[in-house]
């Protein structure tokens, strides 16, 4: 009692040393939430002004200042910041009791159903997200932290820094575009991909899945998504991690940062990835003989082997500084990101293909700029302007002289390159800017207004004569991208509402050409403009209390990445001349939403139609002994499928939740040539290599205030389940001799301990805890069973 009263005298003579005694009033009360609960460590401050303090333990706050009439603004991270006008009185003390209010997101009220997933409650598109607070003291990165929504697969073709994937409603790869706060994260780097950035980076992760509004200004044909980070106003703070686990593992976070009470703010993250991806496969070995010449290959016998040559690590600093809650701006940032990786090439896109020095290095620099106003020149009027230019330097190197099997045994060929010779290096810079404006008119009426504009060219030059067998190096590679958007929407009632929009795509690209048969070689420098124009609608109506129905439309195009048309001058060869994709994609949506005491439950089911034509798909080739990814538009591809999802929670005790998803994509093109009337081989087969039925579950136990009060025990099991499918087309070929991806079964734990309120924390992972044989892309084979420790603290407001 004697400590707490002296804490609390304390509390009171720093908000109040500041600020004389002649004509000074008091302001005093209480902050609690919705729920009456207390909010400790909210921010009270009297805004314009250097007067200021926080709320103690019990909620409570003092604040002296000049007499006078103010704008009192209380804040508290996951809470909506609450601003009236009060009036001090001389030598007189005020009582001011505030509720806050949980933070109203951009989605439009996130409701948290259990175990960290939200549904988006009033929005009229199919939208989910992930709220991340609850996975920060796991080693899990952003893409493993998606996993548990409804549609989405993770797809990697190895360890840590592995290439990766994720497909969402039976699209994948560059169909599904991602944004960090709303920034297109295009040409940003391997540092910065979605497996490589740790999951406390993020508050929430946003999933906007077929149809997506039009603030995004993409040209995604899966959908969009949004990386979000805590842009609220809070004091300092420090958020700190490092794990390591097998396959000598280290991961480590920092993020540190400060509001003033003048509306100066900086923020600094910080975070690496270092694994070696020693795991053991099951492959075949290609023994050499001891003349150095001769090779005895049985592809029968297969061995259990360590990967050798598979070392990853990555850097990165992002920093941000500037002012916040401004009569002229609520946020105006200048940010500027760092990054470094060196990844190690194991094998090839087949995983027979082994070797044992090839490896990639780069890295990249990315001023930025971010301005945002609420009600600009006239109330209603929100802007939002963000800009970055990225410099980014990749090197491809591959000039050793010899072969390498599985054991690392290795033999001297005589011509330099494992797979093609090349040491090059590619200089890619981007510019990226937005525009996004929203015109509300009273509550039910809103427009939005969107441009983005993206530029991008790659020069390469090699430090060995020539260029690699995939590109010309002496043709530049360019290419510009323009998408403006515009949206109404109309919401008569909280009952229902409907969103109505239209896009305008704009593409210009140059580049090399291939005019040889098999698409390698007799480059030839080519331009292409492409436009076309989009559009579509989304409505919601809530049934009755708690059923929710959603459906959308949208005549939608994807114009080709920079990957897909220039390739990435190692193992995949670009099409400068891709045409764009079309589609028509439906999406309907039922839920239900309901508490009945301590009880939670949620249920929905999702029904995805796409009709798509010049579909771009990836597929494989090899030219002189050398294997490689191709794109090409393929013709005319239907996906029909469906999700469902169910989750429940009783009290803060237990959760338990999964998704089950099967997503038909096949081949719509019913002739081998638009003029023809001879039946394609393929017509009405799946697409190949893609997962079409796959679910995964999770159960929560929590027990909170364990051996003391503000500790707690986390103990969490989560399952994943794939289908078989097939590397090929599924009616061509020996049924008993065909590749395929077997079926999967696959287990984690974990279990974490929070102390003294979350300050101190410590956790421990154990991944495909029954060693199951995991592949993804073209049987690589993924790592079996794993161990993983994290310590993390947090300290501040």
């Amino acid at each position: 009692m004697v400590k707490h009263c002296a804490c609390t005298l304390l509390f009171y003579i720093i908000c109040t040393l500041s600020v004389s005694a002649q004509s000074q009033g008091l302001v005093s009360g209480k902050v609690l939430s919705t729920d009456k609960s207390i909010i400790d460590f909210a921010t009270v401050y009297l805004k314009g002004t250097q007067y200021g303090c926080t709320t103690n333990e019990e909620g409570l706050y003092h604040l002296k200042a000049p007499a006078g009439t103010y704008t009192l603004a209380i804040s508290a991270i996951g809470y909506s910041t609450h601003e009236e006008q009060i009036t001090i009185p001389a030598q007189e003390r005020i009582r001011r009791n505030i509720v806050l209010k949980p933070e109203a997101q951009e989605l439009d009220e996130v409701v948290v159903v259990s175990n960290g997933v939200s549904r988006v409650k009033r929005s009229a598109f199919n939208a989910v997200a992930v709220d991340t607070k609850e996975l920060h003291n796991s080693t899990k990165s952003l893409s493993e932290a998606l996993m548990q929504l409804p549609g989405l697969k993770l797809r990697e073709s190895g360890g840590v820094g592995s290439d990766m994937q994720l497909m969402l409603d039976g699209f994948s790869g560059k169909h599904v575009k991602v944004f960090i706060d709303g920034v297109p994260q295009e040409g940003a780097g391997t540092a910065f991909d979605i497996n490589n950035i740790p999951v406390n980076f993020a508050e929430r992760i946003e999933v906007y899945k077929g149809v997506v509004p039009v603030g995004f200004g993409t040209d995604a044909l899966g959908g969009v998504i949004n990386i979000v980070t805590n842009k609220r106003r809070r004091g300092w703070h420090l958020d700190a991690s490092y794990s390591y686990g097998s396959f000598n593992t280290h991961k480590s976070y920092v993020n540190f940062g400060q509001t003033f009470r003048n509306g100066l703010m900086y923020e600094i993250n910080a975070f690496q990835n270092f694994s070696d991806n020693d795991y053991y496969i099951d492959n075949y070995i290609t023994e050499f003989g001891e003349d150095g010449i001769t090779e005895n290959t049985d592809r029968n016998k297969i061995y259990h082997v360590k990967r050798f040559n598979d070392q990853f690590h990555n850097e990165a600093v992002i920093g941000k500084i500037g002012l916040v809650d401004k009569p002229w701006a609520d946020r105006l940032m200048v940010g500027f990101n760092y990054s470094h990786f060196y990844k190690e090439i194991q094998t090839g896109v087949y995983q027979y293909i082994v070797f044992g020095e090839k490896h990639r290095k780069g890295h990249s620099f990315v001023p930025s700029l971010e301005y945002s106003k609420r009600d600009l020149f006239t109330k209603g009027l929100d802007v939002m302007l963000t800009a970055n230019y990225n410099h980014n330097l990749t090197m491809n190197i591959d000039t050793a002289s010899y072969k390498y099997n599985w054991l690392g045994d290795r033999k001297y060929t005589g011509s330099k390159g494992e797979q093609s010779y090349q040491d090059n290096e590619s200089k890619n810079t981007n510019w990226n800017a937005t525009f996004t404006a929203n015109y509300r008119i009273g509550t039910i009426h809103s427009f939005t207004l969107n441009h983005v504009l993206s530029t991008f060219k790659r020069t390469t030059r090699s430090k060995v004569d020539g260029s690699s067998k995939l590109s010309d190096f002496s043709i530049p590679k360019i290419t510009r991208k323009n998408i403006t958007g515009l949206s109404y929407r109309l919401m008569p009632t909280d009952k229902w509402n409907l969103s109505a929009f239209g896009k305008y795509y704009n593409q210009y690209n140059q580049g090399p050409v291939s005019q040889s048969e098999d698409g390698v070689g007799n480059y030839v420098d080519m331009t292409r403009k492409t436009s076309s124009f989009g559009y579509g609608a989304a409505g919601t109506y809530f049934i009755i209390e708690g059923l929710q129905a959603k459906l959308s439309y949208e005549k939608a195009y994807r114009l080709p990445t920079t990957d897909e048309l220039f390739g990435d001058e190692d193992l995949e060869a670009g099409k400068t001349d891709l045409k764009p994709e079309k589609s028509d994609n439906i999406n309907f949506n039922l839920s239900y939403n309901r508490q009945f005491g301590k009880h939670a439950l949620y249920v929905e089911g999702t029904l995805i139609y796409r009709d798509t034509k010049d579909y771009i798909k990836r597929g494989l080739d090899a030219i002189g002994g050398m294997s490689y990814g191709i794109y090409e538009n393929h013709g005319r591809v239907k996906t029909k499928g469906f999700n469902v999802s169910a989750r429940y929670a009783y009290s803060k005790w237990f959760s338990l939740g999964g998704t089950f998803n099967n997503i038909n994509v096949r081949d719509d093109e019913r002739y081998r040539a638009g003029n023809t009337q001879q039946e394609s081989t393929t017509y009405g087969q799946r697409i190949p290599n893609q997962p079409y039925t796959f679910a995964n579950f999770n159960a929560t136990f929590t027990w909170h205030d364990l051996f003391a009060e503000g500790n707690v025990l986390t103990l969490t099991y989560d399952g994943y389940y794939q289908h078989e499918f097939s590397l090929y087309w599924e009616h061509l070929g020996d049924p008993r001799s065909k590749s395929r991806v077997p079926e999967q079964f696959s287990h984690n734990l974990s279990l974490g301990y929070s102390m003294k309120n979350g300050r101190y924390n410590i956790s421990f992972e154990c991944r495909n805890f029954t060693n199951e044989k995991l592949y993804d892309n073209f049987s690589l084979q993924k790592a079996g069973r794993a161990f993983y420790g994290k310590f993390r603290v947090y300290f501040g407001s």
